[in-house]
C-alpha cells in the first residue's frame, strides 16, 4: 500500500507542476510573450549564426504558440490529477485494476513530455537553436529538469503492483 501512496503523490506532484507552469506563465503573460518571440527571432545566435531554420517575427504566430504552451501545460495538470484520483480510487482494489486505473496518469505524463520535450528541447533547443542565448539557454536547462523528472515518475509509476 505504501508504493501505491508515493504514485499517487508523485503522479498528484506532476499535475500540481503543469498547472502552477501554466499559471505562472498567465500571471507572467507579457513576458511569456517576450520569451517566445526572443525565442523564435533568431536575436542573439553568435554561436551558430547560419541555420537552416526561419525566424518568426509575427505576434499573431507568436500568441498563438504561447497559447498552445499555456494550453498544453494546463491540460496535461488536469489529466495528470485525473490519473492520480483515479489511482487513489483504486489504492485498494486487486493490482489489476490499480494497473489500469493508471491509463489518466500515463496520457497526463505523455502530455507534459510533449510539452518539454518536444516543444522546448526538439523545437526550442534544435529547430531554434534557443541554448545560443543566456535567456534560452535557462530555459532548455529547465526543461531538461522538467521532462527527466517526469519520466522518471512515470518510470516509477508504470512498474507493475503485485
Amino acid at each position: 500500500m505504501a508504493l501505491r501512496t508515493i504514485k499517487i503523490l508523485l503522479v498528484a506532484a506532476i499535475g500540481f507542476m503543469c498547472l502552477f507552469y501554466a499559471l505562472q506563465n498567465i500571471a507572467n503573460l507579457d513576458a511569456a510573450h517576450g520569451f517566445v518571440a526572443a525565442v523564435f527571432s533568431n536575436a542573439g545566435h553568435e554561436i551558430y549564426p547560419n541555420t537552416f531554420f526561419f525566424a518568426i517575427e509575427s505576434s499573431v504566430i507568436v500568441w498563438i504558440c504561447l497559447i498552445l504552451i499555456i494550453t498544453l501545460e494546463a491540460l496535461a495538470g488536469i489529466v495528470a490529477l485525473a490519473g492520480a484520483f483515479a489511482m487513489l480510487r483504486a489504492r485498494r482494489e486487486e493490482a489489476s485494476l490499480f494497473n489500469e486505473s493508471k491509463y489518466f496518469a500515463y496520457l497526463g505524463a505523455g502530455i507534459a513530455l510533449l510539452v518539454w520535450f518536444g516543444l522546448f528541447t526538439v523545437l526550442g533547443g534544435a529547430f531554434f537553436q534557443m541554448w545560443q542565448t543566456p535567456l534560452g539557454g535557462g530555459s532548455l536547462e529547465g526543461s531538461f529538469q522538467y521532462l527527466g523528472s517526469i519520466a522518471l515518475v512515470t518510470l516509477f509509476v508504470s512498474m507493475p503492483d503485485h
